[in-house]
């Protein structure tokens, strides 16, 4: 009788991988094996290198339940997250995974529809009961803040782009000082006021993108004009399009927008084109986000950039400070102007003299 009938198993039946089999094939220790995994830093470089190098030969997959009872961790960071179907939250939850991964971490997601407290506090229930290292929540409506602000969950957890006051460590875009740049830069072009396509209410990044509009344009003396609101989509940047063309045929004058978001931007071009209104020539225009496509929007938008990768990284930098027990207060991702086609000087107006 064979040892693999003598032993149970079928004739012809495959043996699960275990660390032994690496370990005798990196011609090194379970333990060293052990430390590879999960990322223990003493560990020589080619010996990881060796055991690495074993684990792909052989194909092998860790144990991730026999892990956490061994090692009280499952290297697996939960994410909870609301309207993932828009550009910024999805990158920046790519962004989460990707640097999560560099880590040796992955990633469980929760989506939510609306960030309720219930559905927040099941969804940091779920991932407790799965063990989870730590948990991130990535939003930026109010009901999100509102809801985290009353979770104390045995597990770090951490906010990205979060609205409202976080009690709790958070990392985010420097959201006001890329309005900022915005405004100054319509300003600078000889633009005697910008007028203000924003976001949603209950945003806090388009409330801090209002601030910073609002204070560029008290802090050189212009006029402030009522903004319009918009809720992220081409279809509100539109109507807001309709609305400016409209104040312009009353005698507004409106030769300068600023945009919260480039999906808004976009459809306030494509109002104006309708309206017959040149860009830049009449009007000057400013997104904010630098979607992929905006280079080549019609004409290629001047836009405020937000590094959703670089958000990620810092969201996961910050997880695996407070799982080391470490205090860290990551700066604002910085938000920089890109300048293209889209914005220019201010038209002359009729009568006045050039020097």
């Amino acid at each position: 009788m064979t040892d693999k009938v003598a032993n149970g198993e079928s004739p012809g039946a495959v043996r699960a991988l275990v660390m032994s089999d690496v370990a005798a094939l990196a011609g090194v220790s379970h333990q060293t094996v052990s430390r590879v995994i999960n990322g223990h830093p003493n560990v020589a470089p080619q010996t990881r290198e060796r055991v690495e190098a074993a684990i792909a030969q052989l194909g092998y997959r860790p144990n991730v339940a026999a892990r956490a009872l061994v090692t009280g961790s499952t290297r697996t960071i939960g994410l909870v997250t609301v309207k993932i179907n828009q550009y910024g939250p999805a990158q920046t939850m790519l962004g989460l995974e990707e640097a999560a991964r560099a880590a040796g971490y992955s990633v469980s997601v929760s989506i939510l529809d609306h960030a309720t407290a219930r559905a927040m506090r099941e969804a940091v229930d779920t991932f407790v009961a799965q063990r989870v290292d730590a948990i991130v929540a990535l939003s930026t409506y109010d009901d999100a803040a509102q809801s985290l602000s009353a979770l104390d969950p045995p597990v770090p957890l951490v906010a990205v782009q979060v609205g409202g006051d976080e009690v709790r460590p958070a990392v985010g875009v420097d959201q006001e000082t890329g309005a900022r740049l915005a405004t100054r830069h319509l300003l600078e072009l000889g633009h005697a006021t910008v007028h203000h396509v924003a976001g949603p209410a209950d945003s806090k990044e388009a409330r801090v993108r209002i601030e910073g509009w609002r204070s560029e344009l008290e802090a050189a003396g212009a006029p402030v004009p009522e903004p319009l609101r918009g809720d992220w989509t081409p279809s509100s940047g539109y109507a807001a399009g309709r609305e400016l063309a409209a104040r312009r045929r009353a005698g507004q004058d409106v030769t300068a927008v600023f945009l919260a978001n480039d999906q808004m931007a976009l459809g306030l071009l494509s109002a104006l084109h309708q309206e017959g209104i040149e860009v830049p020539a009449d009007v000057s225009v400013v997104g904010f986000d630098d979607l992929p496509e905006s280079p080549y929007f019609t004409p290629p938008l001047t836009t405020v950039r937000q590094d959703f990768a670089e958000l990620g990284r810092r969201g996961v930098a910050l997880v695996l400070a407070r799982l080391r027990g470490e205090e860290l207060h990551p700066d604002a991702v910085p938000a920089p102007l890109l300048v293209r086609s889209s914005t220019g000087p201010a038209p002359v107006r009729a009568g006045s003299v050039q020097g």
